[in-house]
């Protein structure tokens, strides 16, 4: 009987338990994995805190998860090997049969589970997953830069490519999905407009060394129009602010699962062909095109390691505005 420690959520809005389990074992297709480090992302807050419905509960939160092969189960996929490096990203399992599968928008599958939400996640010493839903990682990399790419990286990735071709760009939050999403822009030639919480001049600071060309507090206007905006913070009192900075034809993108109310707003400011959009999970296939392109961009995470013991300060972190880039636990 081997045990193995995981972070669990007992009830929303309570802290994490540390909980000494017996290790899961994997299952027809699946893999078990030892994780090697864990980002903390602002979807977990929403799962604990309470504003996602229905968990599985108890639940293990976390959804960047890096971490080797350590056992495979039954018909598990012949490219995973023990040892082998992977990720495990929020998309855990879709149906495959329905509408939305079948047209290659498995992100919007009817019944998909999800990862640290639906499906136990990576606050843990261990974990499984289906394993043609895990991601092939760089096996010599750090895994506590590697972590944050498999949700902030991703989401951040989907919610750019909502963006098409715009060149001007205005990331409204600058956090662990900005930081990497604002060097991808650069490195594809696009110029990139931060909006922090006003006063954050810490953050504005951060989003200038990674090369904005502008960074100032999200209660003024850019000073030249942009042509799309990507919201990521859960704040919906900034639609209607990008949506003014926005030139005509331009789009504003939210990223994030879950947002406070927007308030409402004149029909001048939507009309002229402005959009807004709305992105919802990722498909494996998001994970192959994202992490070549990081690579190819050279990009660099910045991090905060915190023992797995701490997720709940960590958490707390990330919940008060404490941290700069993102939050990972190592085991």
């Amino acid at each position: 009987m081997t045990l193995s420690r995981a972070m669990v959520l007992m009830a929303p809005g309570q802290p994490l338990q540390m909980v000494a389990r017996l290790r899961p074992e994997p299952g027809a297709g699946e893999v078990l994995i030892e994780v090697e480090a864990c980002g903390v992302c602002r979807t977990d807050l929403h799962v604990i805190d309470g504003e996602l419905p229905s968990p599985k509960l108890p639940l293990v939160p976390g959804h960047e998860v890096v971490g080797r092969v350590a056992a495979l189960g039954p018909d598990a996929p012949g490219d995973l090997v023990l040892g082998t490096r992977v990720g495990i990203p929020w998309l855990a399992w879709t149906c495959g049969r329905c509408r939305y599968c079948r047209a290659g928008q498995e992100n919007l599958c009817d019944q998909a589970r999800f990862t640290g939400y639906t499906a136990d996640g990576g606050y843990a010493e261990h974990c499984v997953a289906d394993g043609r839903y895990v991601l092939p990682l760089p096996a010599e990399a750090d895994p506590v830069a590697l972590a944050p790419l498999l949700c902030a990286g991703l989401i951040g990735y989907r919610t750019l490519s909502f963006a098409g071709d715009a060149k001007r760009i205005g990331i409204y939050g600058f956090g662990a999905a900005a930081h990497i999403i604002c060097q991808i822009a650069r490195h594809q030639g696009r110029e990139i407009y931060a909006f922090v919480r006003p006063g954050d001049e810490a953050a504005a600071d951060f989003a200038r060394s990674l090369g904005a060309v502008w960074a100032g507090p999200s209660t003024v206007p850019p000073p030249e129009e942009l042509d799309a905006a990507l919201i990521f913070a859960p704040v919906g009192d900034l639609i209607p602010a990008a949506l003014k900075a926005v030139r005509k034809g331009g789009r504003v993108v939210s990223g994030g699962i879950h947002m406070s109310d927007i308030p409402s707003f004149p029909y001048r400011d939507l009309w002229e062909e402005r959009s807004i959009y709305s992105v919802a999970n990722l498909t494996r296939q998001n994970g192959l095109d994202f992490f070549p392109l990081a690579e190819a961009a050279g990009v660099k995470t910045e991090t905060t390691p915190y023992p797995l013991e701490d997720a709940n300060r960590a958490l707390d972190d990330l919940r008060t505005g404490r941290l700069q880039g993102a939050a990972v636990l190592v085991p």
